[in-house]
């Protein structure tokens, strides 16, 4: 990935624990490394097709004087949030505010806070058997497009799929949804999980019916084995109503964990049940 900097970005603002930092401010120093493509503006010699760091800049500077934060920590998160939010051709960022008047006592060259951020490309699994099944999804995806740490939203064909598990039911409405997002994995499960509730979801019989049914399938190459966020998905290189949509969406995807495309998984599973 290409790099846009900006460094020593000096901006006079008013953020720090006690209140005579934010009442008087003091000079702080931002450095930021932009990644994203520069090739078709560098090929074109044309600005509109390239983040414009002057108003990267002007965008920096006017946040952080327009609020007051305690921390330099909490600074740096909303500022990097600003950039991800109004320049939509930027990737991923670093971002570090240096604070050279701190007050610590001693003699010091300066402190900082240093940040990398950036979106993450996500897969989910949906579904859902009771009720009005498509309205529960429809409006799942809806929820998902509003929120502002959400962005390319894409979803795959409603498949109708028989239970799975053992539990007599009525059959599924699955698919598989990809987007891009600033949230980390475990704050991105929270957010499911609240869209599920919202939905009336109710968790009484272990893959027993649901109004609504959001699970991580891929984050990245992300991987965690933790009880309440097991990533990627443990089970479903098993599942063909996971595997079927989401092959629409990324066939060649790897997981990450088995070295095995989805398209590859799903073969793999179409001739085991031949």
């Amino acid at each position: 990935m290409d790099e846009i900097r900006i460094e020593n970005l000096e901006i006079y603002a008013g953020h720090g624990v006690f209140e005579d930092e934010n009442r008087l401010g003091q000079p702080f120093f931002v450095d930021i490394i932009l990644y994203t493509d520069t090739r078709a503006a560098g090929e074109r010699d044309d600005l509109s097709l390239s983040t414009h760091y002057g108003e990267v800049s002007h965008l920096v500077n006017r946040f952080l004087k327009e609020h007051t934060y305690k921390l330099i920590e909490t600074a740096a998160e909303k500022t990097a949030e600003q950039i991800l939010f109004h320049f939509p051709l930027v990737q991923s960022l670093d971002l570090e505010i240096r604070k050279p008047k701190a007050p610590i006592g001693l003699p010091f060259g300066s402190v900082s806070v240093k940040i990398h951020r950036g979106w993450k490309k996500v897969y989910l699994g949906i579904g859902s058997n009771l009720g009005d099944k498509e309205a529960y999804m429809e409006n799942a995806v809806s929820r998902l497009k509003a929120d502002k740490k959400i962005r390319a939203v894409r979803t795959s064909d409603w498949i109708v799929t028989k239970p799975y598990g053992g539990v007599e039911q009525d059959d599924f409405l699955n698919g598989a949804i990809s987007l891009q997002t600033l949230y980390s994995p475990s704050e991105l499960l929270h957010l499911l999980q609240s869209v599920e509730k919202e939905a009336g979801r109710e968790r009484k019989i272990h893959w027993g019916p649901r109004t609504l049914d959001l699970d991580i399938l891929f984050y990245e190459d992300f991987i965690s084995d933790e009880a309440d966020l097991m990533v990627p998905h443990p089970d479903m290189q098993n599942r063909e109503f996971v595997l079927r949509p989401l092959d629409q969406l990324c066939p060649y995807y790897q997981h990450p964990l088995l070295h095995k495309t989805v398209r590859q998984m799903l073969k793999e599973l179409e001739e085991k049940h031949r």
